[in-house]
């Protein structure tokens, strides 16, 4: 008998998630730059360059949105006076109404152009990957905008295609770390960090001793098939919820398989990365994803049950919310493992 179990998240483990930190108000927050504060000048490594701070930022921009939510995990939603568009999945609880609050200065989820991002006069500029600082795409490098009193910290380490590889989930708690030295808030970085470790180390005795599921994630294709190797957030993901990933062997992040070997690895079930627009352009469902994932691999356990977890995309990128997304994921493995 055919199991339909078609799970399509909005991260609803967070809404047991920790609380965000006390918002400051802008009068309180520039009177908090403006003032001489201990601790400062703070100096932080990212990217290789060392990004030094002699006051808390006041202006901050944010790129792709797991920036944003990542400063407004951590209290910091008065600082942000402008932010990208994001239209492509749920808001993590809470979070939508700050969004509503804050400039928009691109309409996508890029940095705007060059001569609108400099106009910006921004004191921070806090994104997770290296594409809105591309000279040739006519965006502001980071070089440029370093010059212009507007320092980049890219989240994850993401500042090369091998750095990407290399993530591991204690980025993230680095990232926390740097963000709270680097806005006065150590305290509240330390707390997040102490909530966040103790939902992974919950997850991790709940799916402890299961057999692992093997996990094809993917982005859709008919072939060749986008997919997520052995290497990276998603993989990270994929084995911290007691999962394997079926394409393990496959030296990559985000990247193309072959119809052959999707077919071949026979997944017992499947992630799909969710995202209804890119750059202000539709794009395939979930649904229609997994179903070609399906027809490719159609003689596995996981085409058999039509098992599929659609996960939204900004969870696959560094941030606040990778840690949360561990916890849906190994809910749609192990969904025994949290029965009451």
């Amino acid at each position: 008998m055919r199991r339909l179990l078609v799970l399509v998240v909005a991260l609803t483990l967070t809404a047991c998630s920790p609380a965000p930190a006390t918002q400051e108000t802008g009068q309180e927050a520039e009177q908090t730059a403006a003032a001489p504060q201990a601790g400062f000048p703070v100096t932080v490594e990212n990217c290789g360059r060392k990004l030094t701070f002699d006051k808390p930022p006041a202006k901050v921009v944010t790129g792709y949105h797991p920036a944003l939510e990542t400063l407004l995990a951590l209290g910091l939603g008065d600082r942000i006076a402008g932010r990208t568009n994001f239209s492509e999945s749920p808001f993590l609880p809470g979070q939508k109404e700050q969004y509503a609050k804050i400039p928009e200065i691109s309409d996508t989820i890029m940095l705007p152009q060059k001569e609108v991002m400099l106009a910006q006069s921004a004191d921070f500029v806090l994104d997770n990957a290296m594409a809105s600082f591309d000279a040739a795409g006519g965006y502001a490098t980071v070089e440029e905008l370093d010059a212009a009193g507007s320092p980049v910290y890219i989240l994850g380490g993401w500042c090369s295609p091998e750095e990407v590889l290399e993530f591991t989930i204690d980025d993230t708690y680095a990232d926390l770390r740097n963000l709270g030295s680097i806005f006065g808030v150590p305290d509240r970085a330390d707390a997040l960090i102490g909530e966040l470790q103790g939902k992974l180390a919950d997850v991790t005795k709940r799916v402890a001793g299961r057999t692992p599921v093997k996990v094809l994630a993917t982005d859709g294709g008919k072939g060749p098939v986008n997919a997520y190797g052995g290497a990276g957030i998603t993989n990270q993901m994929i084995t911290s919820a007691g999962g394997t990933n079926v394409l393990a062997d496959v030296k990559g992040d985000y990247t193309e398989v072959s119809a052959e070997k999707v077919s071949a690895a026979q997944p017992e079930a499947v992630l799909i990365s969710d995202y209804a627009t890119l750059r202000g352009e539709d794009m395939p469902s979930s649904q229609a994803k997994a179903a070609e994932a399906f027809a490719i691999a159609r003689n596995s356990p996981a085409a058999k049950d039509q098992r599929y977890l659609a996960l939204p995309v900004a969870a696959q990128h560094p941030g606040y919310r990778n840690i949360l997304a561990i916890a849906d994921i190994a809910r749609f493995l192990h969904p025994d493992a949290f029965t009451p």
